[in-house]
């Protein structure tokens, strides 16, 4: 019998992960079983988009190797996570006439009130991939609709969609780089809709939360509300610029810096109140880049599950009460995840491990495009995914390819 094997590979600026997942074995009969883990330090990358490929292409490699030495497996395909400043939304509203003669809505009705939206906004994403596209809302001839509107009766369909895009040159190289590291790429994701498989749950989803990833040097925000993604947003800052500061401020070499940041340094002191400072300010400005969007979309102080702190600077000791304060919102980090009857776990150097007593939720993304690449629902959680368009975005790539 076949074995049910998946491989999630997250290109970060700070590393590369991969995760291999085995489903129906010794799990839960929900979540897949990670039998294999991998890492090493990104190169050629900055902000999320590569800028030396051959450089990328060694640091997947690495990774690759090490997931497959520990998991027995050869790696011959995978799911990618896509992130980084290139990630954008774009909101638009299409429509459609209801095809049929005894006016029930069907699947046709919604594709064509889709198209109908990408149209509209096709000067917008001028050098831009569609990654997902999220319907939002509905309307039959005018009214709008709770749920889905298929079945239902009328004359005109109407929906708002959410797209997340993605610049083409990015994704592009991307997809390369993986190829001539010999992995064939079944399909993209953006990172902060993987992650949310992993780092949140459904009630927080349902309720309205915002899953704040803080990487080296991007922060990704992604809103959730009745379930669905309502909104995207990445900031050109991170946890390096905190490192930064505090190098500065303390006048001590960037290593011992980011030692200091995540409390990993012993046996030498500095001033407490100046380090709280310096990391506070820096913070704020994050946590103010966040609110200023929630006010954009109309959602500051309204999501009950407020904001999940996720990523590698989220284990600065005074962010969640920083995060409460400015945001006014409930706050927590998310410190690990669950897989089957086991806590997965990773040591300050990224190795994971099972059962162990330090966790690390940067491992979230690339288990999560596990979960997404075993899941064989049309809709796995309220998004019209890229692999349900019969991986179109990878065809679509591959005719540009050497």
């Amino acid at each position: 019998m076949a074995r049910n094997i998946t491989t999630g590979i997250d290109i970060g600026t700070h590393q590369v992960k991969v995760v291999v997942t085995e489903y129906g074995k010794n799990g839960n009969g929900n979540l897949p079983k990670i039998i294999g883990t991998g890492f090493s330090q990104s190169k050629g990358l900055r902000h999320g988009y590569i800028i030396n490929q051959n450089d990328t292409i060694r640091s997947i490699k690495n990774a690759t190797a090490q997931a497959e030495k520990s998991s027995g497996i050869k790696i011959k395909k995978a799911f990618i996570s896509i992130g980084g400043v290139g990630l954008e939304e774009v909101h638009s509203r299409g429509g459609a006439v209801v095809a049929r003669a005894d006016s029930e809505i069907t699947d046709l009705d919604i594709e064509k009130a889709i198209k109908d939206s990408e149209k509209k906004v096709a000067q917008k994403i001028a050098n831009r991939k569609i990654l997902h596209e999220i319907p939002l809302q509905y309307k039959i001839d005018g009214q709008k609709v709770l749920g889905k509107p298929q079945g239902m009766y009328g004359s005109k369909l109407e929906l708002d969609v959410l797209f997340i895009t993605c610049l083409e040159q990015h994704l592009n190289d991307l997809i390369t780089s993986v190829e001539e590291a010999g992995i064939v790429v079944e399909d993209v994701m953006a990172s902060p809709l993987a992650g949310s498989f992993v780092t949140l749950s459904r009630a927080q989803k349902m309720a309205g939360a915002v899953l704040a990833n803080i990487g080296a040097e991007t922060v990704s925000i992604a809103i959730f509300e009745n379930n669905i993604p309502i909104s995207l947003k990445v900031f050109q800052i991170g946890g390096t610029d905190i490192t930064n500061d505090i190098a500065l401020g303390l006048k001590i070499p960037l290593d011992q810096a980011e030692r200091v940041k995540t409390g990993a340094l012993s046996g030498v002191e500095f001033p407490k109140k100046k380090l709280d400072e310096i990391i506070s300010a820096r913070l704020s400005d994050i946590f103010e880049l966040i609110e200023a969007h929630l006010k954009k979309i109309g959602k500051n102080g309204l999501l009950p599950a407020g904001i999940i702190i996720t990523g590698g600077g989220s284990g600065i000791a005074t962010i969640e009460d920083l995060a409460r304060a400015a945001l006014k919102l409930p706050s927590k980090t998310s410190t690990g995840f669950n897989n089957g009857n086991n806590t997965i776990s990773a040591d300050r150097q990224g190795s994971i491990t099972v059962q162990g007593q330090v966790r690390d939720s940067s491992w979230a993304v690339a288990y999560g495009l596990c979960i997404w690449g075993l899941s064989t629902e049309e809709d796995s959680m309220g998004v019209k995914l890229a692999k349900q368009t019969g991986g179109s975005i990878i065809q679509w790539i591959k005719q540009f390819l050497p």
